[in-house]
């Protein structure tokens, strides 16, 4: 698989500090790289705007995803309608700078997906969204996507299609990597103050693999920092009812991306399956199978069983509820570390809370 596309010419609009042309009203500067998240708070509060904070005891955690959605605001002020889909946080943050900025917001979401992220749908619609239930397919991830792709396509003069993720159409996943990779510049610094160097182990769970790749794409020529990322195995990977992509996938494409994808011997997609609706995608952004395919990462999977008593765990532990996507990379974190020799420094990213999973941990766990 060829490598993914350089930014070239088009770096230093998006490397903009995108904030500042939020906050003045201007365009975009093109005068420095990103800020660190102390900055974009401080900007975000400011505009009184809902954002999430970050914990330092245990795992690193940024809401980079707040800040695709602000640069994505400023660049569609002259349209009537802004799209969104996926399973809750993208959508909750989409809807924040659209009502921020007076902006029509319609959101795709599998009906499935609503059900299990209630708390997310309320906020959005709260925000002043229009959910629309997508009940075509399995009624997930994949579904939302196709029918909000579906929909801009047909409108283009008045939508731009919002995505959260590093798969889609060029120049998504290129965008969405160069945003979210603030989480590995961050780590960097962070990891230099604390530790006097560079971390041993990155390790992220992988849907779309936004926030995996926002970590690794930091320290990818750095050859001696290992690159984990985490995927959902379900059931188990023999059952036919996982979303372990780069696991059992071929390459196909999907969404208008060339990548590994779950299919059958006749380029048909394979549902997939996993309790956590941020991973229950067949798909996954071309960067992560092209780091597979030079053997730059390393995949593994976890099991629903597995990811709900690290969820668990880690509450209990740490005082700390992870989303069910992060609690796929704790799990194997588990398993990773005995086999690790003293004084590694590992950084496992934290990608989410989990308040909106309550819910779904509710009817799984016996407590």
């Amino acid at each position: 698989m060829a490598p993914p596309p350089s930014l070239g010419e088009d770096r230093e609009f998006l490397d903009g500090d995108c904030w500042d042309a939020v906050v003045e009203g201007s365009r975009f500067s093109v005068a420095s790289i990103p800020k660190t998240s102390a900055r974009y708070r401080h900007k975000m509060e400011k505009l009184h705007t809902t954002m999430l904070g970050r914990l330092d005891v245990l795992i690193y955690r940024i809401s980079s995803s707040m800040k695709v959605r602000i640069c994505d605001g400023v660049l569609v002020l002259d349209m009537l309608r802004c799209f969104s889909s996926g399973a809750g946080q993208h959508g909750v943050a989409t809807a924040t700078v659209c009502a921020r900025f007076g902006l029509q917001c319609i959101i795709y979401m599998g009906a499935q997906d609503m059900e299990r992220q209630e708390l997310n749908v309320f906020r959005m619609q709260l925000l002043g969204a229009e959910v629309r239930p997508v009940h075509s397919g399995t009624a997930t991830l994949k579904d939302a996507t196709s029918e909000a792709i579906r929909d801009w396509v047909t409108n283009v003069e008045s939508t731009h299609y919002i995505l959260g993720s590093v798969a889609g159409p060029h120049p998504y996943p290129m965008m969405v990597r160069e945003f979210h990779s603030v989480i590995g510049k961050e780590t960097r610094k962070q990891a230099l103050e604390k530790w006097g160097g560079k971390p041993d182990v990155l390790v992220a769970c992988v849907g779309g693999g936004s926030n995996a790749i926002g970590l690794f794409h930091e320290f990818i020529d750095d050859k001696n920092v290992r690159l984990i990322g985490v995927e959902a195995a379900g059931f188990g990977l023999d059952s036919g009812k996982h979303a372990a992509t780069l696991s059992k996938g071929e390459v196909g494409v999907l969404h208008g991306a060339m990548s590994y994808l779950l299919q059958d011997d006749d380029g048909q997609i394979i549902e997939p399956h996993s309790i956590s609706a941020g991973l229950d995608y067949p798909g996954v952004g071309p960067e992560h199978s092209f780091l597979k395919d030079i053997g730059r990462a390393e995949y593994y999977s976890i099991t629903d069983e597995e990811a709900l008593e690290a969820f668990k765990r880690l509450s209990r532990l740490e005082g700390i509820i992870p989303a069910l996507e992060t609690s796929h990379a704790l799990a194997y974190l588990e398993k990773l570390c005995p086999m690790l020799p003293d004084g590694t420094k590992v950084v496992l990213n934290c990608s989410g809370r989990g308040d909106k999973d309550v819910q779904t941990a509710i009817k799984q766990l016996k407590l």
